[in-house]
């Protein structure tokens, strides 16, 4: 963390950039937020570690449009999502000085709650870099262990690589962490009957509570107006127990964003339900895999979506509803 520290300020000594976007301590151990940092002194309150979950990129929307260029520092996977917002336009490259750090895989507090670990204090064991495979937690409760890997977020089993897709330099190196099957979820799924399949979101997404974190977080939801927000269709004043309206704004987020979602998973990391949001997603990228072929929204900021782009060997849609 220090070597990140020592190069921003290097960074805003010389005028290079003149701010900084990075993760501030939290009021706990276990959750630090996103912050811009305008000046030297402010950095005392940078930190860095296994905890650092939150993907910078929509916060470069803002920064774009502030005097100056802004030292961001992105994990690879929040490197898609930079890659995206500059394919759409939201955020501008020359505002941005992009120092790629590494990542050996985030873990989640949820996570550690599921593990039969409350009240935590303190951490021992979480270094950004080179995390112990055991940590210890201090609890209200006493001393706890628990295994890194047991505790990372959903998305770092199946993590798209450690390869940063846009950067101006690299900061530590990154720790393989994939071990499980991306899709394996959504094939469960598949193979359930419609009923099965109602049933199991119905059950999901009852837990709703429209705060709208998944849409504020998410990268590729930066409309300059939500659709929800609207008083014209009177969609911001239903009332939470609609489940007719939890399915919808659910439903309707997930078309919006398909063939931009790059499955970083920050929607079902912030939901204070823990409702598998990225489900929805993650069906969309599969039928268009197949549909289309392979495609990673935001591996570059040039190549055109699926969705984005006609060719004639493109899919009649009668027959992507047979096989859908």
């Amino acid at each position: 963390m220090q070597e990140l520290v020592k190069r921003a300020k290097e960074l805003l000594a010389d005028g290079t950039v003149t701010r900084v976007l990075g993760w501030k301590k939290g009021d706990l151990a276990y959750n630090p937020e996103p912050a811009f940092f305008e000046n030297e002194e402010a950095l005392s309150e940078f930190v860095y570690d296994s905890f650092c979950g939150a993907n910078l990129s929509k916060y470069m929307i803002e920064a774009s449009k502030k005097e100056g260029k802004t030292l961001v520092f992105l994990k690879p996977c929040d490197t898609y999502s930079f890659n995206q917002l500059l394919k759409e336009h939201r955020v501008l490259r020359e505002k941005a000085y992009i120092v790629g750090v590494g990542c050996a895989g985030k873990i989640s507090a949820e996570k550690m709650k599921e593990a039969g670990i409350s009240g935590i204090l303190e951490v021992e064991g979480a270094d950004a870099l080179n995390p112990s495979e055991t940590l210890k937690v201090k609890t209200l409760y006493g001393d706890k262990e628990v295994s890194y890997k047991d505790v990372m977020l959903e998305r770092c089993h199946v993590c798209k690589g450690k390869d940063h897709m846009i950067y101006d330099e690299i900061i530590g190196e990154s720790r393989d962490t994939l071990d499980g099957d991306r899709m394996e979820k959504v094939r469960e799924i598949e193979a359930m009957s419609p009923e099965e399949k109602f049933a199991f979101f119905q059950s999901e997404l009852s837990r709703c509570i429209r705060c709208n974190a998944c849409r504020n977080v998410c990268p590729a939801c930066s409309c300059r107006k939500c659709v929800f927000d609207s008083t014209k269709f009177d969609s911001a004043q239903k009332a939470n127990v609609d489940s007719f309206e939890e399915k919808m704004f659910h439903v309707i987020r997930a078309f919006h964003v398909a063939g931009r979602c790059t499955d970083c998973g920050e929607c079902s990391r912030v939901c204070p339900q823990n409702i598998p949001l990225h489900l929805f997603n993650r069906k969309l990228i599969s039928d268009m895999n197949e549909f289309y072929g392979e495609y990673q929204a935001g591996a570059d900021a040039e190549t055109k979506g699926p969705l984005t782009a006609f060719t004639q060997d493109d899919i009649e849609p009668s027959e992507a509803r047979e096989r859908g």
